[in-house]
């Protein structure tokens, strides 16, 4: 059985080198260059060192525009391996289980699922054989407001293998509870298809493998 993958692990990205000044320190400001003029004389008395420069003469010439400083880099989290979107696809797991008794132990892991935190509009169960007992009871108010929950996907929705209106979402649960081999051949690579994230297969291993196995 294969393992979900462990969550990818973050590595820090090295920020490249400061091109601002350290903390707590500021740039010195160029003063203005004095002109070439002479010098007026020091006042009678007075130390020629206390002087100050005359009135400078024409500015000096502009500088060229200063690279700013390179952004930081920040971490980007990768995205969870198995999750809609990514290239790993979606995961699968196979849950032993006979024909007789898919349809329960489909139930126990949508019950699980939830446990777990999934939301409920994000699982999606299949059968490939009788009809599961929640779609027969909403299919008897009509085929409008069953599917009308479906589009709703605000649930966990029941549907057959076969039933083409069903789309995908990122868990689907397929219970192998009767039906020909072909049946199964058709229903478990669709399932894969609609499957976002994680495939549940129950049923009985031999024949869910026979099946894979040749549809690889």
């Amino acid at each position: 059985m294969p393992l979900i993958p462990e969550e990818p692990q973050i590595h820090e990205s090295v920020p490249g080198p400061r091109a601002t000044p350290a903390a707590g320190r500021t740039a010195p400001t160029p003063r203005p260059v004095p002109g070439p003029g002479p010098r007026p004389a020091p006042p009678r008395g007075a130390p020629a060192s206390s002087v100050r420069p005359g009135k400078p003469g024409p500015a000096a010439p502009p500088r060229g525009p200063v690279a700013a400083p390179p952004a930081q880099r920040t971490n980007s989290p990768q995205p969870p391996a198995g999750e809609p979107g990514t290239a790993a696809g979606a995961q699968l797991q196979l849950i032993p289980a006979p024909a007789d008794g898919a349809v329960d132990a489909a139930d126990e892991a949508v019950d699980l699922l939830l446990d777990s935190g999934r939301a409920p509009g994000e699982i999606l169960v299949l059968t490939t054989g009788e009809t599961h007992p929640w779609a027969a009871h909403e299919l008897s108010f009509g085929e409008a407001s069953y599917w009308a929950q479906h589009n709703a996907a605000d649930d966990v929705f029941y549907a057959d293998a076969a039933a083409e209106r069903a789309t995908g979402r990122p868990v689907v649960v397929v219970a192998v509870n009767g039906g020909s081999d072909e049946v199964t051949a058709q229903a478990l690579p669709a399932a894969m298809a609609r499957a976002g994230a994680l495939l549940i297969v129950c049923g009985d291993p031999q024949q869910i493998n026979a099946v894979l196995g040749a549809n690889a």
